[in-house]
């Protein structure tokens, strides 16, 4: 072959093969583009994903259930009868003998101030006292407390009167959404009389001492099984602290007064202008 072959030389036409190109339309406006062509599957496969999902319900909606399955009632097992002191007052219970504690106060007296978080006793939201010390009540057995003395959050008040250590958790904000204040507080007054017996824990210098006078990282390290988190850890010591010791924390904030609240909103008006 005489013609040297050229890779990206354009194809000769016929005179043919040109006049029938010329005749064609133009093909500029013809077909879809590619994303337009990407929308419409898309949403062609969400349309039949959601026809076929709806159908599958409606199938499983019309299925009949087995007699009793679905709308059986809970029946409580082993039942026992039970009395204990709640908050200085006697109650009297029959639970199954597997609930626990927690459930007891809530569900069945409506003290709905213990909370359940964890429900596992990590994380001290559900703490309350009986007979003084302090438990996870979400791991305590109701039917243990026989005859014992529990208190809860709503018992420590003495009427309108704070008990001291309510009062310290909102002088020093002790919390912030609050939901585990309840078992921080009641830890934190069982804290104080483990304090007054001597009782030891991991960061007593001297357990030979018969009383202790508690450290802030001491108080921190014995309230360890309470978790905040808010973060609110600093006002929760130095609440603790104080109803211990009588010694007041620095107070490094203060409420605003209407004279600083009117020059807030006065800034912030001529702000949003």
């Amino acid at each position: 072959m005489n013609e040297e072959f050229h890779e990206n030389s354009e194809p000769e036409l016929s005179a043919d093969e040109e006049a029938l190109l010329n005749e064609m339309p133009a093909l500029a406006d013809v077909g879809l583009t590619r994303r337009r062509f990407l929308k419409q599957t898309l949403a062609g496969s969400l349309g039949l994903f959601a026809l076929d999902l709806l159908a599958h319900e409606q199938a499983l909606a019309a299925l009949s259930p087995s007699p009793g399955a679905v709308f059986a009632d809970k029946t409580a097992e082993n039942l026992v009868k039970l009395a204990l002191k709640v908050n200085g007052v006697t109650k009297r219970l029959e639970v199954d003998s597997r609930v626990v504690l927690l459930d007891a106060l809530r569900e069945r007296l409506g003290l709905t101030g213990s909370k359940k978080g964890c429900d596992q006793g990590q994380c001290g939201a559900c703490t309350v006292l009986v007979n003084g010390r302090r438990v996870l009540s979400c791991l305590t057995l109701a039917a243990t407390c026989e005859g014992k003395d529990v208190t809860t959050i709503e018992g420590l008040a003495k009427g309108d009167q704070l008990h001291p250590m309510q009062a310290a958790f909102i002088k020093y904000d002790g919390f912030q959404c609050g939901y585990c204040t309840p078992g921080q507080i009641c830890s934190a007054v069982a804290l104080l009389e483990e304090a007054r017996r001597g009782d030891v824990s991991h960061v007593t210098e001297d357990v030979s001492a018969t009383t202790t006078q508690l450290t802030n990282e001491q108080i921190s390290e014995r309230m360890s099984g309470n978790i905040c988190r808010c973060g609110a850890y600093p006002g929760i010591v130095a609440a603790i602290q104080e109803v211990h010791s009588g010694k007041k924390t620095a107070q490094t904030w203060g409420f605003v007064d209407d004279q600083q609240l009117a020059r807030v909103r006065k800034e912030d008006g001529n702000a949003a202008v």
